[in-house]
């Protein structure tokens, strides 16, 4: 019979295998934070995704060894030409929008649907620090090998919430390699370096169809002094009143939809 020490032994020989996946640290978002910006970097490697050369950090803090994602991207142009011939004015792409995002994400309580993220410095550079998530694809594999959720209307939720969190925060690329999904289908929005632009107008509200009820709540708490407290240092004050302007019209756009028609179709 094999004992329970030569049991664990195998364990972790398969789980360093790749036979078997890693299990996740219980850890609060408060401990990972803790561990993201204490941890010691063991190894690391360019991520295979994105076109700004993320990192993919091993690192050690105690007993506890975790991946995070490292993007130091910050980069500003008077203008930018992207490959379909469109032009921006102002450009930014910084991976200070990863940690307003995140700050945000918080205030809303939609922090469950982001990886933890913090401020850091790595080998010289400045960059946004964020805990590696356990997920099991991106939403365009999803779509590439037609897979359905089980329950198609958790999901749907889901999808709601990111929609209004892509407008609130004028998210400029979202391509569907940055939502990711975990083991029991539950999405995570990740890489927000070319979010909170200055228009004060939505991207796409014809997209805004429901939206879960504490989620609305929270936008209308939601107060421009508040965000630029959590947000300092990261977001301009031409930022934050750009959010809050186009928060001002996505709480009109679901009153709207709300009187024509009925709570019950648009809330849940």
């Amino acid at each position: 019979m094999v004992t329970r020490c030569r049991l664990g032994i195998v364990l972790a020989l398969l789980i360093l295998a790749g036979a078997l996946p890693a299990q996740e640290p219980a850890m609060t978002p408060e401990e990972m934070a803790n561990f993201l910006l204490k941890a010691e970097v063991i190894n690391s490697r360019h991520t295979t995704k994105g076109v700004t050369s993320p990192y993919r950090l091993t690192m050690r803090l105690g007993n506890v060894t975790h991946d995070a994602h490292f993007q130091p991207v910050d980069e500003t142009r008077p203008t930018r030409e992207f490959t379909d011939g469109s032009v921006e004015l102002n450009f930014r792409d910084s991976y200070k929008y990863n940690i307003a995002a995140y700050q945000l994400s918080k205030l809303l309580g939609l922090d469950h649907m982001m990886p933890v993220t913090v401020f850091r410095k790595w080998s010289g550079m400045s960059g946004s620090m964020a805990w590696w998530l356990p997920v099991k694809m991106d939403e365009g594999e999803r779509k590439r090998k037609k897979l359905e959720p089980p329950d198609k209307e958790a999901w749907g939720q889901q999808m709601h919430r990111k929609r209004v969190f892509a407008e609130l925060v004028y998210d400029s690329d979202p391509n569907l390699t940055n939502v990711l999904i975990g083991e029991d289908w539950k999405i995570y929005m990740i890489d927000f370096t070319r979010a909170f632009r200055l228009r004060g107008e939505l991207q796409a509200p014809r997209n805004l169809e429901r939206c879960d009820r504490n989620l609305l709540e929270k936008l209308r708490q939601l107060d421009a002094k508040g965000l630029a407290a959590s947000t300092k240092g990261y977001l301009t004050s031409a930022e934050v009143k750009a959010v809050m302007q186009r928060r001002d019209k996505i709480v009109a756009h679901f009153e709207q939809l709300i009187k024509d028609k009925g709570e019950s179709a648009v809330l849940y």
